[in-house]
């Protein structure tokens, strides 16, 4: 099979992955979270963020849920979830930081540096395992 015939394909594992992802944010949402929606969006509100963000979150979740993986307006659906995912990497940055290492005690107390080959300048070198702080 030619590189250029599996194009579909990835764009097909891509759809149902993301779509999957809304599916088990929404089941997350309003089935396992205790104190369910409302708990979750007063969050959203106490955290600062408009009274308006949990209700469209739950429309872009609900859109790509649907929507996404049949194929259906996916560029539009795309557009309509981007500021949710941008607001939601936002939300965990500032509370986790990068890698979610807030001081050491994230899920990933540790990362990866590539450091830049030296000579020619091109690549990537060395890996470096450093550990939070």
């Amino acid at each position: 099979m030619a590189m250029r015939d599996i194009g579909p394909y990835a764009a097909l594992v891509l759809r149902v992955t993301l779509g999957l992802m809304f599916i088990a944010h929404l089941y997350w949402k309003f089935e396992i979270l205790p104190g369910g929606f409302d708990r979750w969006a007063s969050g959203l509100v106490a955290a600062g963020y408009p009274a308006f963000v949990p209700w469209y979150v739950i429309s872009a979740e609900l859109a790509g849920a649907l929507l996404l993986i049949p194929g259906i307006y996916t560029r539009w659906v795309s557009l309509y979830a981007l500021p949710m995912m941008l607001g939601a990497a936002e939300f965990w940055l500032v509370r986790k930081g990068f890698y979610f290492t807030a001081a050491g005690k994230g899920e990933m107390g540790s990362g990866l540096v590539f450091k830049h080959r030296k000579g020619n300048g091109t690549g990537l070198g060395l890996i470096d395992f450093w550990t939070a702080i």
